[in-house]
């Protein structure tokens, strides 16, 4: 199973590609889009535009992306809740499968605690996947624990179905 791992945002977006065959994974990708101080509907269309290309690229089979969980700042909120739902649009029009998951849910497949630090998320990423580096920017290591978290809980959906 090719999997999409994103964290949503509009000024930096995480992604990571991994293939899983159960219980092996294999990293094909992983990075960051980046957007400039534009105005807002030009941040959104690169976000779009970018994920595109990286889903041609890849055609990944599902992504998985972060559900939103914020207690302050509605005002960034209410911006990366629109970039999320341009995320999700730009998969389902490329016919993908769409799931997500709680900041917590990812914790607790990664780390085994659903109140991790973000330390431990990175580390337990880099050992997960035998990384020889930690990735170095929240977002990516985030992305790629979106992706883990996703395909080990639909390995326990199938298998109960």
């Amino acid at each position: 199973m090719r999997i999409l791992g994103i964290d949503p945002g509009f000024a930096i977006v995480g992604y990571g590609i991994l293939d899983y065959i159960n219980p092996n994974f294999k990293v094909l990708s992983s990075g960051l889009i980046t957007t400039s101080r534009d105005r807002f509907e030009f941040r959104l269309q690169k976000v779009v535009g970018e994920l595109g290309e990286v889903i041609e690229q890849f055609k990944p089979e599902h992504m998985a992306i972060e559900k939103l969980f914020f207690t302050t700042n509605q005002k960034t909120a209410i911006d990366v809740a629109q970039a999320r739902g341009a995320i999700i649009l730009t998969a389902a029009q490329k016919n993908i499968s769409i799931f997500e998951y709680t900041p917590l849910q990812i914790k607790q497949a990664i780390v085994g605690y659903g109140k991790a630090e973000k330390k431990q998320v990175i580390t337990m990423v880099s050992k997960l996947l035998g990384l020889d580096e930690m990735p170095k920017v929240d977002d990516e290591a985030d992305a790629i624990a979106v992706a883990i978290c996703h395909a080990h809980s639909y390995r326990v959906i199938c298998n109960n179905s």
